[in-house]
């Protein structure tokens, strides 16, 4: 395993990180107990997770992924092993059974006490927010088309502060971000640098080769202002493991069970992850090798958040960190990408 540490911080975390939010849902409390073990044992001391999942967020699982931890942390012992990151939900129709009072003090508190009992512990090394309150381009919008009737107000100043109470007792260690833009990261990188504010040192974007968004301005402000990307959907939730187009799926798969993700199952994404898949085939790997070792090397990830429903994908996935491309590969990569350019987005 390659290690780095979270941004302007000693914490030192695994370049792959374990995703959780099929555990309640498409895989059961025992196994997410056996990937824990496997990608402890591999090296990962880095786990992901949020007060919503498993996904799709419901009533019936709201947070059973964090209890499904916290048993685990019970079982084995080994909080004190790992790097935990959680996330409050924001806004929206589907998690209005969560709460509908955004990332006001009350939610703020509300969700972290909940998160920690649910993952019985008593802190959180990296608390996100998991998405924006004010109306803007994530989850697959390309463009930022302003709504003159959002009714949000700048809060980030407010958050900042009450974020700081909570660090300051304890419960949580550092802060991030996620689903965020260009816009939004510097004002919460403004905010803390003006009133000496906790700094927001990670964000949480989708990044893969079908989906490369991030690498406009937001890839400028990761490196000038040294916030990490954790980059989700590496495989694009599971299309660039080129199963959807071998027809190998199993009943379970995402794209199977969750039609709503149907952006990754475009004409132009099938396309573009066939191309994907002749230059990985070409070059003596796997489509899923190539494209989690793409989002390995990107020199702003901090992080690689994988994820998988079966330990063969799971050990897999972890093992890309020892995959290193070429700058043929590249070359090849970039090619598809300037013809078919974040077909996901």
């Amino acid at each position: 395993m390659k290690y780095t540490s979270l941004p302007n911080t000693d914490i030192k975390v695994s370049k792959i990180c374990l995703g959780t939010m099929t555990w309640g849902n498409q895989n059961t409390q025992d196994e997410g107990f056996a990937q824990m073990d496997l990608a402890l044992d591999k090296g990962v001391n880095f786990f992901d997770v949020a007060e919503l999942y498993p996904v799709p967020a419901n009533a019936e699982t709201y947070g059973e992924t964090e209890r499904i931890i916290g048993n685990w942390f019970t079982k084995t012992g080994n909080r004190d092993k790992i790097v935990l990151a959680s996330k409050i939900a924001g806004p929206g129709d589907y998690t209005a059974h969560i709460r509908t009072n955004g990332f006001s003090k009350e939610a703020l508190n509300e969700a972290v006490n909940n998160s920690l009992e649910r993952l019985k512990t008593d802190y959180i090394d990296l608390y996100q927010l998991h998405w924006p309150e004010r109306e803007t381009n994530y989850f697959g919008v390309r463009d930022y088309k302003h709504n003159s009737k959002d009714k949000w107000d700048d809060n980030f100043n407010e958050i900042l502060h009450n974020l700081d109470e909570i660090i300051k007792s304890g419960k949580i260690r550092q802060v991030g971000i996620s689903n965020e833009g260009a816009w939004g990261t510097m004002r919460y990188l403004e905010e803390s640098k003006m009133h000496n504010l906790p700094r927001m040192i990670t964000i949480q974007n989708a990044y893969s080769l079908l989906c490369r968004q991030f690498e406009g301005d937001t890839a400028e402000v990761a490196h000038r202002e040294n916030i990490g990307l954790l980059a989700y959907s590496p495989l694009g939730n599971g299309v660039l493991s080129g199963k959807y187009i071998k027809g190998t799926a199993a009943d379970n798969a995402r794209l199977k069970l969750f039609p709503r993700f149907a952006r990754f199952s475009s004409e132009e994404c099938t396309e573009a992850t066939k191309r994907y898949m002749k230059i990985a085939e070409e070059n003596n790997m796997t489509i899923a090798q190539m494209s989690l070792a793409f989002v390995n090397e990107r020199p702003f990830v901090t992080s690689n958040i994988i994820g998988a429903t079966s330990m063969e994908q799971l050990e897999e996935n972890i093992d890309s960190i020892s995959i290193s491309l070429s700058e043929d590969v590249m070359k090849a990569i970039n090619a598809v990408h300037a013809e078919i350019p974040n077909p996901a987005t």
